[in-house]
C-alpha cells in the first residue's frame, strides 16, 4: 500500500453492505472507526473490523495495510446500540407537556453523551456554546492539519454544528480525541474500571479557551496574523473573553484574570517604593473564606491580600500587600470559584483535591464598575446614565399606555427589539457598562474534583433555563439557578459565565 493512499472500499456488517466508504491511510484507524460508527452505530471499542483475516487495529494499520486496495471488502462485527423508537403521541397543549417534551417543543438544542467520566468536558461545551459570537466565529474558522489548537477549534467548529443538526455523537469522539492529543492526560485511563479517569472541568474550560485563543483570529479578520494591525494587537479570544496563558505547572492551565493594575507594597520593608505591575488573563477569581458570603466580597478578596515574593531591597523573598483594580473587561466575564484545595487525606501523607462546599451566594446581574480604575469608570459614566434614561422611558410609555386604555399597548404592532452596541467603539470586545447577566452556571457534585459530577446549567435565548446533565435535559427555573451558590453536597457553582447587559433603544412615540 502507498503511504498516504485514499481508496473506496466496501464495508459489510451483518445483514448490512456499505457501498464507497472512504479509507484514508494517511489517518489513523480509529478515524476509519469513528466514520463506521456513524453508518453502524457500533462504537469503536465494541468493533472488529478484519480485511483477509486480519484484525484492523486502533493506532497502526499494520499488517492490514498491504490487503488494503480499492473495492476491497471489510468485516465489521459488533453489536450496535438500540435506539429509542420515536413516541406516537396526540398533540399536547404546552400546559400538558412534560418538561422533556417542552424541551423538545421549544428547540431546545440536545445534550452530550457521557463518553465515560467526560461530564467535565460536556458542561464546558455547553456553557461555551451560549456565546453567539464565537459560535460565529467558529461557523467562519478555516484551520490547518498539523497545528493542535486548529485541530481543537476545527473539531469544536464540526461539534456546535453537529448539536444544532441533531447528531453529535460523532463529532464529539471526534472532539475526544482531539482534545486527549492536547493534553494527554486526560486520555489517562483507570487501573481498576478501564475507563477514562474523572478530570478538573476548570482544567477544560481552561485548555478549550487557550487553544481557541491560539486559533481564532481577531473579530475584525479572517487571518490570525492580521490581529494585531486591525484588532489592536488582540485575537477574538482575547477581544471577547481575555488573555489565555499557561503556567510552567504540567498539564495546569494558568488562568489569572481580566486585564489588572497592580499595586505592591513591601510590608517588611517602608523604604521600599511601591510598584505598579499590569497582568492580563481570562478570568475573575472568587476567593472563599470564614467571612465570603456574597460573590462580591469573594472577588474584593482576590483583588486584595497578601502575597510572597522577591524583594530587591531585602534580597530576599519577603511579604507584600497586593492591591488589584480592572483596567479592562471583556464581553463575556467567567467567574471562577476557587473551591479546591491540596489536603493531606486523613492520616496518610498523600494530597488530595479538597472541595470547599461553603455558600457564595451569586445574583442574576452582576456590576463590576467598583472594581475598575478610575479611568475605566469615567468611560463608563455615558453608557450607564443610558441605562437608567431607558428605564426611566419604559416607565413613562408604561404610564401613557395604562392611561390610555387595555388596548393600548396592542393598538400598535412591537417592533424589533434594537440595542446600543456593548463595546467601547476602540477596543472590540470589550464591555462598556461594567453591567453583566449570567448565562451559565457549571456546578460539581462531590468531595474532589477528580471525582463526583458536572452539570451546566444555561440560560436559552428564550429566556428559559436548561438544565444539561450530559444527554439529560430539563428546563428550570431562575429559583433553582440562584440555589447552586454551595452549602452542601448538592450541585454546586464552580464557574459562572456572564453577557454583557444590552442597553435597549427605547423610543417614546
Amino acid at each position: 500500500i502507498n503511504e498516504g493512499m485514499s481508496y473506496q472500499v466496501r464495508v459489510k456488517w451483518g445483514k448490512e453492505k456499505y457501498e464507497g466508504v472512504e479509507l484514508n491511510t494517511n489517518e489513523p484507524p480509529m478515524t476509519f472507526k469513528m466514520q463506521l460508527f456513524s453508518l453502524t452505530g457500533v462504537p469503536p471499542d465494541r468493533q472488529k473490523v478484519m480485511i483477509a483475516g486480519t484484525t484492523l487495529a486502533d493506532d497502526d494499520w499494520g499488517k492490514a495495510a498491504s490487503k488494503i486496495k480499492p473495492n476491497c471488502t471489510l468485516m465489521v462485527m459488533g453489536s450496535a446500540e438500540v435506539l429509542p423508537e420515536a413516541p406516537k403521541q396526540k398533540t399536547k397543549f404546552i400546559e400538558d407537556m412534560t418538561e422533556s417534551e417542552l424541551v423538545s417543543a421549544m428547540d431546545i438544542p440536545t445534550g452530550l453523551r457521557n463518553l465515560g467520566n467526560t461530564c467535565y468536558m460536556n458542561a464546558t461545551l455547553q456553557c461555551l456554546k451560549t456565546v453567539p459570537e464565537l459560535r460565529d466565529m467558529l461557523k467562519r474558522f478555516n484551520g490547518r492539519h498539523g497545528d493542535i489548537s486548529h485541530e481543537i477549534t476545527s473539531s469544536l467548529s464540526d461539534l456546535y454544528r453537529g448539536m444544532e443538526r441533531g447528531s453529535s455523537d460523532f463529532p464529539l469522539l471526534l472532539f475526544l480525541q482531539t482534545l486527549h492529543t492536547a493534553v494527554p492526560h486526560f486520555g489517562e485511563k483507570d487501573e481498576k474500571t478501564g475507563g477514562f479517569r474523572q478530570q478538573d472541568a476548570h482544567e477544560c474550560w481552561s485548555a478549550i479557551m487557550t487553544n481557541l485563543s491560539n486559533a481564532l483570529p481577531s473579530s475584525l479578520t479572517t487571518d490570525l496574523t492580521e490581529s494585531v494591525a486591525t484588532g489592536g494587537g488582540k485575537t477574538f479570544m482575547e477581544q471577547y473573553f481575555g488573555k489565555y496563558e499557561i503556567s510552567q505547572m504540567i498539564y495546569f492551565y494558568y488562568v489569572a484574570g481580566v486585564s489588572f493594575v497592580t499595586s505592591y507594597k513591601c510590608v517588611e520593608s517602608t523604604d521600599e517604593i511601591e510598584t505598579k505591575e499590569e497582568e492580563k488573563g481570562f478570568q475573575v477569581a472568587c476567593f472563599i473564606g470564614q467571612d465570603v458570603k456574597y460573590l462580591h466580597t469573594g472577588i474584593q478578596k482576590g483583588l486584595q491580600g497578601e502575597v510572597e515574593k522577591n524583594s530587591p531591597s531585602l534580597g530576599r523573598d519577603a511579604l507584600y500587600h497586593k492591591n488589584s483594580v480592572v483596567s479592562r473587561l471583556p464581553a463575556y466575564l467567567a467567574v471562577h470559584y476557587v473551591r479546591f484545595f491540596f489536603g493531606r487525606a486523613g492520616q496518610s501523607d498523600e494530597t488530595v483535591a479538597k472541595k470547599i462546599l461553603k455558600d457564595v451566594q451569586f445574583t442574576m446581574k452582576l456590576d463590576m464598575y467598583d472594581f475598575c480604575t478610575t479611568e475605566l469608570q469615567k468611560k463608563m459614566i455615558d453608557i450607564r446614565k443610558k441605562f437608567k434614561d431607558v428605564e426611566d422611558k419604559k416607565l413613562v410609555i408604561k404610564a401613557k399606555q395604562i392611561a390610555s386604555g387595555p388596548g393600548a399597548a396592542k393598538a400598535k404592532p412591537k417592533n424589533e427589539v434594537k440595542y446600543e452596541p456593548y463595546s467601547f467603539d476602540d477596543d472590540p470586545g470589550s464591555n462598556n457598562s461594567g453591567i453583566y447577566e449570567l448565562i451559565a452556571v457549571l456546578t460539581h457534585q462531590g468531595r474532589s474534583s477528580s471525582s463526583g459530577h458536572y452539570v451546566s446549567w444555561v440560560r436559552h435565548m428564550s429566556g428559559n433555563w436548561i438544565k444539561y446533565d450530559d444527554d439529560d435535559v430539563s428546563l428550570v427555573t431562575e429559583e433553582e439557578i440562584l440555589k447552586l451558590s454551595g452549602g452542601g453536597d448538592w450541585h454546586t457553582a464552580y464557574i459562572l459565565l456572564y453577557a454583557p447587559k444590552r442597553l435597549e433603544i427605547v423610543e417614546e412615540d
